[in-house]
Formats: C-alpha cells, structure tokens, sequence
C-alpha cells in the first residue's frame, strides 16, 4: 500500500471521527474555538489544556459515563432527560463542544456554554422509578458529575496520555476543572488529587446498581450504536475504560462478555486504540493573534 494512499485513508477516517464526536458543524467550531482571538479562562500551559487536548480522553469519557451511571438521581436525569437513548451521539457532542469551549475557547464563549448547560439543568427535574424527585441543579449532583468526570478523565491521561502528569500538575488539573465546576454550581469542588480522591469515596454509599445503569452498560459496552468494522478498536477502548475504574465499582456493573475477555489485556488495548486515534485525528487550528493569557484562574 502506497503512502499516498495510507495518507489517504488516514484523512478519511480522522475526518469521520472529527464528525461523529464534533458533529457535522465541526471545523467551522474548531475553527471558533482554537482560532479566535481573546482572553481564554486557561493558559496555554495549563493541564487541563493538556489532558483534554489528548486521545486518552476516549477513554477518560467512556469511564466518566459508566462512574456516572452508579449514582441512581444522577443516571435517573439523564436517561430520562438527555436525549442518551433516542440521540446518543447529539449527546456526545454538546458534551464534547462544551468540554473544548471552556477548556480552549474564547473566555465569553466559555461564559455562554456554563450558561447554557446551568439553564438546561434548571428544566430538568424528575422523579426515580423508585419514588424519589430529583432536579439536575443539585448541587449534590452537580458535584458527583464533576468528580466522576475529573476522576476519570485524569486516570485516562496517567495511563493513556502522552506524558503522566507531575503531583504537582495533577493537583493543578484538578484545580484548573474546579474553577469550571464552582462556575456550573458545585459547592467546594476539590482542589487537589487527594481531596478528589476522597471526596469519589465520600460518595460511595450512595452508589447502586439500578436498571437505568444496567440499561447504560449494555449499550455502552455490548450495543454501541457504531458501525462494524469499528467495533473491535471500540471493544478494546471499553476494556480500557473498565479497567480505569475504582475496583469498588466492578459490584455494582454487569458486564458483557466481550469486554470480560478483553480485561487482561485493556492496558495494551487502550494504548494501541489511543495511539490510533492520535495518528488519525487533525490537528486544531493554530491560534493567530491572541491573547494567551489565561483568565478565570
């Protein structure tokens, strides 16, 4: 195979990818948010910037989900109101723009993101199968969401990233996240790793296996919504998110067979799916005439 035709087929796919996760307007808001001149809430030499530009955080997503969905009022709010079933990749990309926005983007789109997402939590109130109301503006739920999110995305980056993080800098990442979290509504979001990790244990008594989490396994892990020839890589990334999470959370997930067998070998899967995307994935556009000092911070 020529390497006209390698670089080819490298273009075609990570054009694909940048459309599934990004969705069809995807350069004109890469082009945005890179792009744009500005003040942005994080410098550029700041580790969310880092961890959140990495392929690791395909792995860091999938994870975050899956700790998610242990959470019963957290998983009621969004099988119930997410659009997760009937629109799971529209869910993906807002979540995917807003992550980019806020991390990368000019500080007023960032501004205009959290107030988005804090008006959309506003409508979003319910009540479990099990009886018990819950609103999405919960602060309680806000901060379980935040450090489920913080948690995995920063073990994906240890195992899969590039480069794993100093002490130091992973308490900065942590800190660079709160300054997002206290902004969305969480109360006293951890600072540090040791207190990210202590307050992911603080929160296990609340933790159950629920039919909305069982739900969200199987089509996570056995029934994505993808197309076949992507399944294997994909398996592979399942495995890897798995085996980020707490041993703890292994009680409360029922998981297919698939990613069982995959299991011993997640660490060499995630690398090769990682290092995948990272060999097809464009690179953003570069940001001409900014203003890089960070902001927010």
């Amino acid at each position: 195979m020529s390497l006209v035709l390698i670089d080819r087929l490298r273009g075609k796919a990570g054009e694909a990818l940048l459309l599934r996760v990004a969705g069809p307007t995807a350069h004109r808001k890469r082009a945005r948010i890179h792009g744009a001149p500005g003040p942005r809430w994080f410098a550029p030499d700041r580790p969310v910037r880092l961890v959140h530009a990495d392929a690791s955080m395909y792995v860091g997503g999938l994870a975050a989900l899956l700790l998610q969905s242990l959470h019963p009022l957290a998983m009621a709010a969004v099988w119930a109101h997410s659009g997760f079933r009937g629109d799971p990749w529209g869910r993906l990309q807002r979540t995917s723009t807003f992550l980019a926005e806020t991390t990368f983007g000019p500080a007023e789109d960032a501004e205009r993101a959290v107030r988005r997402v804090r008006e959309v939590h506003a409508r979003v109130t319910g009540t479990t199968s099990g009886g018990v109301p819950y609103r999405a503006s919960d602060p309680a739920l806000l901060a379980w969401v935040h450090i489920a999110e913080t948690h995995c995305f920063l073990r994906a980056y240890q195992e899969y990233g590039r480069a794993p993080l100093t002490a130091a800098r992973r308490d900065g990442y942590v800190e660079d996240m709160a300054s997002v979290a206290r902004r969305l509504g969480v109360p006293r979001p951890p600072v540090t790793e040791a207190a990210l990790v202590e307050a992911l244990e603080r929160r296990r008594p609340e933790l159950a296996a629920t039919d909305e989490s069982a739900a969200t396994a199987r089509y996570l892990l056995a029934a994505p919504p993808l197309p076949w020839p992507v399944r294997v890589p994909y398996a592979l990334l399942a495995a890897a998110a798995v085996d980020l999470l707490p041993p703890w959370a292994g009680e409360f997930l029922t998981l297919p067979r698939s990613v069982r067998l995959l299991l011993p070998f997640a660490r060499r899967g995630g690398l090769a799916v990682t290092a995948l995307i990272r060999w097809i994935m464009p690179s953003a556009p570069a940001r001409a005439g900014a203003d890089a000092s960070g902001q927010g911070r």
